[in-house]
């Protein structure tokens, strides 16, 4: 899928100072990302923070996302849990037709062996309507995705089309790359390793940095696929500290600090997270004033 070359986005949900979703926030947040470079974008990921969304607020930021984009990018929607029934269901259920593909983590919780995320999602490809992107996150869903098995299911399965690899292990997504189908597209879920990833053969990356950089970090990877590997690096460089900052102390909060230094929205973050430190928040501003936008 070409769609999926380049930079997508994990979007955040802006909240109010109160605690609702700010819908004229996220709008801005979308035009930002289209006005500068974006690929496509990934609504209702970790980073949307939507394990604190009720059913009414994710689709609430779904008709957003979809009226703002107004057909502009492609978009991938986050379908995944650690119940495989109850994924199943949403993905028989809900109207899917805005998405071009799905994102769906890797069970969380409950710890499944090798088998059962191979059954987990061979049960979500056939019942799934769209392209399917896998995503592994051991750092969130304390279970690790093996390269046997990611290379098993797209094999197997024809609309298991990509994986969203975050492991934040450079070994493991080389050898993703090395035996993957040719249909299938290893796309970096770690921003500090993308051009890395992207240079061994990649196919780009879904990310938090790239929402609040999206010119320069858009620009990177593309640099990245055109083998300017200079280019490319010199941009790395300069958001690598930006990387290290906006996780520091936990994703959305970082970015979501970038994005009222932006002026584009609150940093209203749902408890159990909860705001930046003063000092980083500090740090951050003197980042983004000083970065070339």
């Amino acid at each position: 899928m070409r769609a999926l070359i380049g930079t997508g986005v994990a979007l955040v949900t802006p909240f109010q100072k109160e605690g609702a979703v700010d819908t004229e926030a996220l709008t801005r947040i979308v035009n930002f990302q289209i006005e500068n470079g974006i690929e496509y974008l990934v609504v209702l990921g970790t980073t949307a923070e939507s394990a604190t969304l009720t059913s009414e607020e994710k689709e609430l930021v779904i008709q957003t996302v979809i009226q703002a984009n107004q057909g502009r990018l492609p978009l991938v929607l986050g379908v995944g849990g650690n119940s495989t029934a109850q994924v199943v269901d949403e993905l028989k259920t809900r109207d899917l037709s805005a998405f071009t593909a799905i994102l769906s983590v890797s069970p969380y919780y409950n710890k499944p062996t090798q088998e059962g995320i191979y059954q987990h999602f061979k049960a979500i490809a056939e019942a799934s309507p769209l392209p399917i992107i896998l995503y592994n996150v051991p750092g969130r869903t304390s279970s690790n995705i093996l390269p046997a098995t990611v290379i098993r299911l797209a094999q197997e399965f024809i609309n298991i089309v990509a994986i969203k690899e975050a492991a934040g292990d450079i070994v493991q997504a080389m050898q993703l790359l090395q035996y993957k189908p040719a249909h299938f597209h290893v796309i970096s879920g770690d921003d500090m390793i993308t051009l890395p990833m992207v240079l061994a053969g990649g196919s780009g990356v879904i990310s938090v940095i790239g929402e609040g950089f999206p010119k320069a970090f858009s620009d990177m990877v593309r640099l990245g696929l055109n083998r300017k590997v200079d280019e490319a690096y010199a941009i790395h460089y300069q958001l690598a500290d930006a990387i290290n900052m906006i996780f520091e102390q936990g994703n959305p909060a970082g970015i979501k600090e970038v994005f009222m230094h932006l002026g584009l929205s609150e940093n209203t973050v749902r408890l159990p997270l909860v705001n930046v430190s003063s000092d980083l928040s500090q740090r951050l501003k003197q980042f983004v004033d000083a970065f070339p936008l």
